[in-house]
């Protein structure tokens, strides 16, 4: 018999954290992490940000699939020491093809086509690269990819997605249509997608990696907006949306991610959306330069944020998960965050949990 999920283990479910190694052995700290069930998923990286070096996760497909297995093994491992049915982690990349790609042609992996590219040719072709991807991921024992991006093209010189190629257009409905073609074939091996980055990051004339404050205001148009009210009216289908750390003062003063006028208001009240919400990473200079970590972590449990993700690639020294759980747990036990928010994501990542690989 399964055992009562704890408070504690739901909030873990809530963390997704990155973490350096191309293999792990019981005593690397993600592993305690995971037996601990403090965190409910991971991100892998190529690139180590801290040593400058190809040697965070990603080595080639053999050691890619070996290193997933090793993950999931100690999730399966977890859920039998604490009898109970968390056995299933989250293992996420960013693989948008194009310039923001993990899965390099230099270490095995398919070459892959940016968005901009994809948006420019059929939609034949782009589900063919679509199933390519889709496929690749399915190998390498990654259930979440970090895609497709919904971003309108509205300002091409922007540093951090049209001057990456990192949107299928201009046209809001051909960005919808790309998109969808995208998820689709995801869907279709079992992986799930986080459509990025809500209310919408292609007019930005910043990025919210490196710069504290990304206002969008005065460049932001509506349309941005399209993609989300197309693709969102099968939310069974979709089941995943990013936040960006923008801030819209059309909504709120607060960055979108920490925001409950842009997470509950704007995007589950107006778009309807019932799906999990995913930030951004909450270590990003848009986050970090403003903002403590207790505070900003207690502000996206209130916006409405279902997963908060510490990518631990812009510290030095990587967030201890266990922290962030003790966080949350302190400020329902204080009457900050009601208890009801925490078993609301718990079911919402329960339910996304049995759609993937």
């Amino acid at each position: 018999m399964s055992k009562a999920i704890t408070l504690k283990q739901k909030i873990g479910q809530m963390i997704l954290v990155g973490f350096n190694g191309l293999e792990i052995k019981p005593d690397h700290p993600i592993v305690k992490s995971i037996l601990a069930q403090s965190i409910g998923g991971v991100i892998l990286f190529d690139y180590n940000f801290q040593t400058h070096l190809a040697d965070r996760n990603i080595q080639s497909p053999e050691q890619l699939n070996a290193l997933t297995q090793q993950l999931q093994m100690y999730a399966n491992q977890a859920a039998i020491n604490n009898q109970n049915d968390l056995s299933r982690l989250i293992i996420s990349i960013d693989y948008e093809g194009g310039k923001v790609n993990r899965l390099k042609e230099a270490y095995g992996f398919p070459k892959t086509k940016s968005a901009a590219t994809i948006g420019s040719g059929t939609f034949d072709e782009a589900a063919r690269e679509a199933g390519r991807m889709s496929a690749t991921l399915q190998a390498a024992g990654i259930n979440l990819n970090f895609a497709p991006v919904l971003d309108v093209n509205v300002n091409p010189e922007n540093p951090v997605i049209g001057k990456l190629e990192r949107s299928y257009s201009s046209d809001p409905k051909k960005v919808a249509d790309y998109a969808r073609i995208f998820a689709k074939a995801h869907h279709d091996h079992g992986i799930l997608c986080a459509f990025k980055h809500f209310p919408g990051h292609g007019s930005s004339t910043e990025d919210t990696h490196s710069s504290s404050f990304v206002d969008v205001t005065d460049t932001w148009k509506e349309y941005e907006l399209d993609p989300y009210r197309d693709l969102l009216k099968n939310p069974e289908d979709y089941s995943m949306v990013m936040t960006a750390h923008v801030v819209n003062k059309k909504y709120d003063s607060h960055p979108a991610s920490i925001s409950a006028l842009v997470t509950t208001g704007l995007l589950r009240k107006t778009l309807n959306f019932n799906g999990v919400v995913v930030t951004d990473d909450m270590q990003m200079n848009a986050i970090t330069g403003l903002y403590g970590l207790a505070e900003a972590v207690k502000l996206a449990v209130n916006a409405g944020a279902d997963i908060l993700v510490f990518g631990n690639q812009l510290v030095a020294t990587p967030q201890d998960p266990q922290e962030i759980v003790d966080i949350i747990y302190d400020a329902v036990q204080a009457g900050q965050i009601a208890e009801w928010r925490i078993d609301e994501s718990y079911e919402r990542i329960l339910k996304i949990k049995k759609l993937m690989v």
